[in-house]
């Protein structure tokens, strides 16, 4: 192998060496800033809260800040992989096409299919060190959380950073990037395409997250309400054997005779609820995951194909 092959990583760190260093910088803040606000304001909800089990009136300002800490971070990793997207879009390769670069590097002893591994492999190793760091210490930060206001594992947010889908979503932004580089060869409208594209990508596995696994169904004759730590999709009455959401006249609950009466006046037979107990999460959030790498893989592999037909 030549020097010039050789010498190819480290040209790639000097390229894009800011965008490297902000990631880095990036991971050591989120990473600071959890582990600070786990070590420093978890004391004071739970001394909050235990005040409050014991007195009719407090204040949860201390737990309002914890949550609101969880859950900005959770913001933050789940949508960095735009910023991957947008940055991949727009000089990871477009701009070396745009600008001649690449061609450049391709007389100097360096493949098209070698330059662009390399383009590919330092920033995903990078991107998945750095997910291998963030997800474990937001899980941490997160499982402590006094009480989950609004960072439930429901949250499409905190969903996303509870687990390896925030380093998936971050390679796919990357290839997708990388493809986008290649078909425009432009880097702004790379840099939109990709962006949008990821967004769009996002969007679409949340709209269908819920399908992603099978739900469970509890039905009977009294009104059931799943637990607090599941995700609760639907719920209402059996009328002739059909399922009624939300009817107005669902508060035939209970039992006794009234209940019975009220039941058989509006030919209720019984009740059902449709949720996703906190059991599910693991194989939702892995299913997620799964189909954002087989895009992934997809635009990694159109990438690549698309290079050899234009350089071959």
């Amino acid at each position: 192998m030549s020097a010039a092959v050789n010498g190819l990583p480290w040209t790639v760190l000097r390229l894009h060496r800011a965008a490297l260093l902000g990631w880095g910088a990036f991971v050591a803040a989120v990473t600071g800033f959890l582990l600070w606000t786990a070590g420093v304001k978890a004391d004071a909800a739970r001394a909050e809260l235990a005040y409050c089990a014991h007195h009719d009136t407090c204040s949860i300002k201390a737990t309002l800040d914890y949550d609101g800490a969880v859950r900005l971070t959770a913001t933050l990793l789940c949508y960095s992989f735009l910023a991957v997207a947008a940055w991949a879009g727009a000089a990871l390769v477009a701009r070396e096409l745009e600008t001649g670069t690449a061609q450049l590097a391709w007389t100097q002893s360096v493949t098209p299919v070698r330059w662009l591994v390399t383009k590919l492999a330092l920033p995903a190793l990078l991107i998945t060190v750095g997910g291998a760091v963030l997800v474990p210490v937001f899980r941490h930060a997160w499982w402590i959380n006094p009480d989950r206001l609004g960072s439930g594992w429901t949250s499409a947010n905190v969903f996303v950073a509870r687990g390896p889908a925030t380093v998936a979503y971050g390679l796919c932004a990357l290839a997708v990037g990388a493809l986008a580089g290649l078909v425009l060869r432009r880097s702004l409208p790379a840099l939109g395409v990709s962006f949008a594209v990821m967004l769009m990508l996002n969007q679409l596995m949340q709209s269908c997250r819920t399908d992603l696994w099978p739900s469970v169904t509890r039905t009977g004759t009294a009104r059931f309400d799943p637990p607090d730590t599941a995700w609760q999709l639907t719920n209402g009455v059996i009328v002739h054997g059909k399922r009624v959401a939300n009817p107005e006249y669902g508060h035939c609950n209970g039992t006794g005779t009234r209940a019975e009466q009220c039941l058989a006046d509006h030919g209720i037979t019984g009740y059902y609820s449709v949720y996703h107990p906190d059991s599910h999460f693991w194989p939702l959030h892995l299913m997620e995951t799964g189909i954002v790498l087989a895009v992934t893989a997809a635009a990694t592999a159109a990438a690549f194909r698309l290079l050899r037909r234009r350089t071959a």
